[in-house]
């Protein structure tokens, strides 16, 4: 089934997928296969078929679930195999999960599944995650599926350049959000991996309309660029900074963090260029990174950059984030501050969620609080260290929402 799956792939579009899949299953025993991925915002999970809905349209359509307060959504926010009720082992909700990146669930009718059916699902769903990942760039139809509104075209273009929201090694977990999901203009994150070096970025460029969407664009590129050269983070920075500067003649700027971290020992390297500083949460206090500020890249002013060094410990959590966070106000004028940034990350860490789910929960709160409706960009990117490759792996796992390997292997034998 996983075979003939790969090589229908090979000649196929997204729109396909649902045929292949339920033809396939179907001669091992799976009734019924359907794939539901989740929209922008993670709030909804909508089916995947040969003929998506039109573009636009807000509200729950029919066939949609929502994510909160469903057997599907739990599947989905918890990364677990889950029966339709508890009485009914005949169906079955299968996260979709590339890596560690979240894109809804399955629904899988598998009359009296056992323990090794359920392994044989989690594979299926692992496959048919990869398909789409594959196809869903070339297909506007899965971007209609998963938008519930009109997007603007600054955020277009920012969507399309960044990575995944999430990305996860052994030793490390990354996950990231950004509100508001539509409309967004000058965040953008980033994040690649270098051998056994991390590189991190957060960048808010100066407005709020197209242009600040083009400059946010342009430094991304500019320092993926330097750092894919052998650059390191100063000469990453200068390289931003002169090709802003050149393009803009200094009317146009972006603040942002540039961080490298080593992922075999934790050291922490990082500079802040007119940008709110990076924060660590660790156990349940914050520790602040102070650093010397420098200017805006694109500025022009060629202050050489101040790099700072710090040790994480196994467990902590390093935040960027961009002041959409911590500066937005309430309709009252409440702001909501950093303080109530890192108690929210804090509460929720002890319910030993998985980093996405926390990240996705949090938003959902920013925006509550701001009764939906936000004055500037908000952007989050999380990293999670969990020590040397090998240490506490299980652990790593649980919370990634990564399935047992150990128990796939056993019931292999």
């Amino acid at each position: 089934m996983l075979g003939a799956l790969i090589s229908a792939s090979h000649l196929s579009t997204l729109e396909e997928l649902p045929g292949h899949l339920s033809e396939q299953a179907a001669r091992v025993g799976l009734t019924e296969v359907v794939v539901y991925l989740v929209d922008l915002q993670q709030e909804l999970l909508a089916p995947l078929t040969a003929h998506p809905p039109p573009a636009g349209g807000e509200g729950l359509r029919p066939e949609e679930i929502r994510v909160e307060g469903t057997v599907a959504g739990r599947a989905f926010q918890h990364g677990e195999v889950l029966p339709a009720s508890p009485a009914d082992h005949d169906h079955w909700w299968v996260p979709l999960v590339d890596g560690t990146d979240r894109l809804g669930v399955l629904y899988i009718t598998a009359p009296d599944a056992d323990a090794a059916a359920q392994v044989d699902m989690r594979r299926l769903a692992g496959l048919v995650s990869l398909l789409v990942v594959s196809k869903r760039g070339l297909s506007d139809s899965y971007s209609r599926l998963v938008r519930r509104r009109r997007m603007d075209v600054a955020t277009e273009m920012e969507w399309r350049l960044m990575p995944a929201r999430t990305f996860a090694t052994e030793s490390l977990m990354i996950s990231a959000l950004m509100e508001p999901a539509y409309e967004v203009c000058g965040d953008v994150y980033d994040y690649a991996f270098d051998g056994r070096v991390a590189h991190l970025a957060i960048f808010d460029a100066m407005g709020h309309d197209t242009a600040a969407g083009l400059t946010a664009n342009l430094a991304l590129s500019a320092a993926r660029n330097a750092r894919r050269e052998g650059a390191d983070l100063v000469r990453t920075a200068v390289a931003v900074d002169r090709l802003v500067t050149e393009q803009f003649s200094g009317e146009r700027f972006v603040t942002g963090v540039l961080a490298d971290l080593d992922v075999a020992t934790g050291e922490l390297r990082w500079l802040c260029c007119g940008h709110p500083p990076p924060a660590v949460v660790r156990g349940h206090g914050i520790v602040h990174l102070e650093c010397a500020p420098t200017p805006p890249l694109g500025a022009g002013l060629g202050i050489p950059h101040n790099l700072c060094q710090r040790e994480l410990e196994p467990g902590d959590r390093l935040l960027l984030y961009t002041d959409g966070i911590t500066e937005a106000r309430s309709p009252s004028g409440e702001e909501f501050g950093l303080g109530r940034f890192v108690d929210f990350l804090i509460r929720h860490q002890s319910d030993e969620l998985p980093v996405p789910e926390t990240l996705r929960r949090l938003i959902r709160h920013h925006l509550d609080y701001h009764q939906g409706r936000l004055g500037d960009d908000a952007t989050v990117l999380l990293a999670e260290w969990h020590g040397p490759a090998g240490l506490e792996i299980e652990g790593v796992k649980q919370l990634a929402g990564v399935p047992d390997v150990a128990d796939v292997r056993g019931l292999d034998r």
